[in-house]
């Protein structure tokens, strides 16, 4: 076979190679740019709304902005990370018109106080880029692709500083079961890149190393355990007050100008009601501040509710970040009672809901490695797996296909998440 006789050349391996490590950088680069202007332009607007708490009450005048923005470029239609999830898995393109559009929409919806994250819109800035790149290079579709989850990669990395988490996660989350190896090069390369560039132009990691390693202890294995099982169940409800949060809104208000207004005003009444704008944002700030052991008994539930009721409504941004909060102040509250170490427990938690929302555990646990160290990468892995297997299904993306299921069971089920 003439393919079996090209396996014993290797010069098509070094062209592989050095067209990659080319791609790679480029994506990197504009990855990396890309990152950088997106972060500095979500902490001007957040320290913006921070200092002026009454722009809470224009958030129902920014959600029908956010949605007016994406009529007028053409994307009413548009599915956000679902959408970059099916370019991946059917080769179409992204309209390059996705990247102004979020980056603008996203910044809306952060100046004015809706829940939500950024690693969603990140992943539509990169994937969108890449998929123009890929165009304008008149690439093959399966090198479109590969171009594809390497922008996701770049930007990823450039807005979170985590480059081997950003490389293994946009290479296995859109399939549950298996990991696309043959991005790893170009994936890696642009992650790094990306990461490098964003961080000399101010771009900080947000890491919260662990330095005292837990005691692999029966108790704390046990107590970890039993604190994975809770957050397994955790992410299973989480999941599915999004996805119906979103079905309701959708069935009640028909109009997506008058379902989003509807939305930022029952955001800005629900913050005036709680008397607190924490819950406003992504929620790091809280996440880290359970990793130090503080938090409030209702946070999770709070936080989760808020950014609920952010994304059915239809403002723009991520789920992950809001995630992390969610996870990480559940953790604390939950370990806590369990007699665990808070702090441990908390980003224990953010980890562990991570991989429950994206089906991804080795994504999951290299980033407890890049944001926590590894002195409790075992912990770390056990809740992972733990997870991994008891929140089954349910995910964040709709669009993730199951390529292995996780019960035997389900061998015959649906393929789609």
């Amino acid at each position: 076979m003439a393919w079996l006789q090209k396996l014993h050349h290797p010069e098509y391996y070094v062209k592989t190679f050095l067209k990659w490590l080319v791609l790679g950088v480029v994506i990197g680069i504009l990855g990396g740019l890309l990152g950088a202007g997106f972060h500095h332009a979500l902490h001007f607007v957040t320290h913006l709304r921070s200092d002026n708490n009454w722009l809470i009450f224009l958030l129902p005048l920014g959600g029908v902005l956010s949605v007016g923005i994406y009529r007028i470029f053409g994307l009413r239609n548009n599915r956000g990370t679902n959408e970059i999830i099916d370019a991946i898995l059917d080769g179409k393109p992204v309209s390059p018109l996705v990247a102004p559009v979020i980056f603008l929409a996203s910044s809306i919806t952060h100046l004015f106080g809706g829940s939500a994250g950024r690693e969603g819109a990140a992943l539509q800035l990169g994937g969108s880029v890449a998929s123009l790149l890929g165009k304008m290079l008149k690439l093959q579709e399966k090198d479109r692709t590969v171009l594809i989850m390497s922008g996701m990669s770049a930007v990823f990395a450039g807005l979170f500083g985590t480059p081997l988490t950003a490389t293994i996660f946009c290479m296995e989350f859109e399939s549950v079961g298996t990991l696309f190896t043959p991005a790893l090069l170009p994936c890696y390369l642009a992650a790094f890149v990306a990461s490098r560039v964003s961080a000399a132009l101010g771009v900080h990691a947000e890491i919260f190393i662990l330095e005292n390693a837990a005691a692999l202890d029966f108790a704390n294995i046990g107590g970890f355990a039993v604190l994975a099982v809770l957050v397994s169940l955790l992410g299973i409800v989480m999941c599915k007050v999004f996805h119906e949060a979103e079905h309701l809104a959708a069935h009640y208000f028909k109009n997506p100008f008058v379902r989003i207004a509807v939305g930022g005003v029952l955001i800005a009444a629900m913050t005036l009601l709680v008397g607190d704008h924490r819950f406003n944002g992504a929620g790091m700030d809280m996440a880290l501040e359970a990793v130090a052991g503080k938090t409030d008994w209702y946070n999770f539930a709070l936080k989760m509710l808020f950014t609920a009721v952010t994304l059915a409504v239809g403002f723009k941004g991520g789920e992950i970040v809001p995630t992390f909060c969610v996870g990480a102040t559940f953790g604390c509250l939950v370990g806590g009672l369990l007699g665990l170490d808070a702090g441990l427990a908390a980003a224990v938690g953010l980890v562990g809901l991570f991989c429950c929302a994206t089906n991804s555990p080795l994504a999951s646990i290299v980033l407890s490695v890049e944001m926590f160290g590894g002195a409790n990468l075992y912990l770390f892995a056990l809740v992972c797996v733990i997870c991994f297997v008891l929140s089954g299904h349910s995910g964040l993306y709709t669009s993730q296909i199951i390529q292995f299921a996780k019960a035997d069971e389900l061998l015959k089920g649906e393929e789609k998440v």
